[in-house]
């Protein structure tokens, strides 16, 4: 099986790389396709360019920044996986790496939208994912947020 693991370097995406790890770790074979999803160049980017190349190459390396934690993970536990960076809007982009590489799966976090970014952005990366993807989706939600730890001074015994 082959799945397409999107990050954004944001801790949401290491713990989406974390699970799916786990996957991996409760028995299911499987290699990965990294990726990251860079903005496509602004029309100003564009025609103050002085080289074209400059503005991809700097993509590039952006998106591979952006997924070295993740890569890191998934090469410490030893599992296989490529890399690929694109530009374009995310759900094109992540159903053309679908394509391209074949994947069965994708796996990628959620994350809450409020309605008003909703509506302007026309619903979210994943949503729009669901409904167009030909493969099946999973989505993993963000970790719960951390609990303030106890106050010490309350537990000691003065």
């Amino acid at each position: 099986m082959k799945i397409l693991l999107p990050v954004d370097g944001t801790e949401l995406s290491l713990h989406e790389t974390r699970f799916a790890l786990r996957l991996l770790r409760e028995g299911l074979s499987a290699s990965f396709v990294l990726a990251n999803v860079q903005e496509p160049a602004s029309f100003y980017e564009m025609v103050t360019a002085q080289d074209m190349e400059l503005i991809g190459n700097a993509a590039q390396e952006a998106g591979e920044d952006l997924m070295a934690a993740s890569a890191q993970l998934l090469q410490e536990a030893g599992a296989d996986f490529e890399t690929a960076v694109i530009s374009g809007d995310p759900v094109q982009a992540m159903l053309e790496l679908i394509e391209i590489h074949r994947c069965d799966m994708v796996v990628m976090g959620s994350r809450a939208l409020s309605a008003i970014r909703r509506a302007f952005e026309g619903g979210s990366t994943s949503r729009r994912l669901i409904q167009d993807s030909p493969v099946p989706v999973l989505l993993v939600k963000p970790p719960p947020p951390a609990s303030d730890a106890p106050d010490e001074a309350a537990d000691s015994n003065e």
